[in-house]
């Protein structure tokens, strides 16, 4: 039985993703910062990715970090830096000293990826993106990627599904960020990101960087509907319709295959 701790256990990803890799027989563990409520057999360990110092028990012995810790929705650009890239700086600290010969599975975001892109974003394109969020989490990749860890990173799009509130949001997000009702963007239900992270543990993914999505692209106006929550559409022109578009053609032809092969599947099957 392999030992894995994972981070971000708490969050609408986290949450989802733990109870499976229990399922999947691994002797998990959970990086908290206080009480949470675990799945049974789930070894919560107190500690801080702000604080190197309480990092040790957390990954002494692990053969394997899946880490999803990460800060996104505030407006405090400098708490995004600390958690992001300074987080992940001092976990791989921990596990170059602690554990150096576990395979470290960091999640990442389609938001590194330039907006005006003219087709779907691919791994090998050169991002700068201009958010905090976006540029934290590209310093946190290359952190990994120089660490001499056996390293994956999987980008992801805009993930749903399990009743996690991401749909329900997007009216919300779409009158504060002013999105086009007509953009469509890539996406992936919770099953498929697990089966990315299970991908990523077998090693198939080792020394690489990779897009997560189903690989149908929908648009906002949709996501709404489907949430119940529908938006106005709009017949006003698109600008940068590419952005948001994640290719996922690495990621299959290294074995992954979409659990969950569109959001229309997944309300079908009543796991919106």
């Amino acid at each position: 039985m392999s030992v894995l701790l994972l981070t971000g256990a708490t969050g609408l990803v986290g949450s989802r993703l733990l109870p499976r890799l229990v399922e999947d027989g691994f002797e998990c563990r959970a990086l908290v910062r206080g009480e949470a409520a675990l799945p049974p057999g789930v070894v919560a360990v107190r500690g801080d990715l702000a604080d190197p110092g309480t990092l040790r028990a957390a990954v002494d012995g692990v053969d394997a970090v899946v880490h999803l810790a990460a800060l996104f929705r505030t407006r405090d650009e400098d708490a995004v830096w600390r958690a992001n890239r300074d987080g992940t700086r001092h976990l791989v600290a921990a596990v170059q000293e602690h554990a150096p010969g576990a395979r470290v599975v960091m999640s990442s975001t389609g938001n590194v990826y330039d907006a005006d892109a003219p087709r779907p974003a691919r791994e090998t394109d050169a991002c700068s993106p201009t958010s905090a969020y976006g540029a934290s989490k590209i310093a946190a990749e290359q952190l990994l990627r120089e660490s001499g860890l056996t390293w994956a990173v999987l980008r992801l799009p805009f993930v749903y599904g399990e009743g996690d509130g991401h749909l329900a949001s997007l009216q919300t997000l779409a009158r504060q960020f002013g999105l086009h009702p007509a953009h469509a963007y890539s996406v992936a239900h919770h099953r498929d990101v697990a089966a990315a992270v299970r991908l990523a543990l077998t090693g198939a993914v080792d020394g690489r960087i990779v897009n997560v999505t189903d690989g149908a692209p929908v648009t906002v106006f949709e996501l709404a509907r489907l949430a119940g929550t529908p938006i106005e559409g709009s017949a006003e022109p698109l600008p940068n319709p590419f952005s948001g578009h994640l290719d996922g053609t690495l990621l299959r032809e290294l074995g992954f295959s979409p659990l969950v092969p569109s959001v229309y599947a997944a309300a079908q099957e009543g796991i919106l």
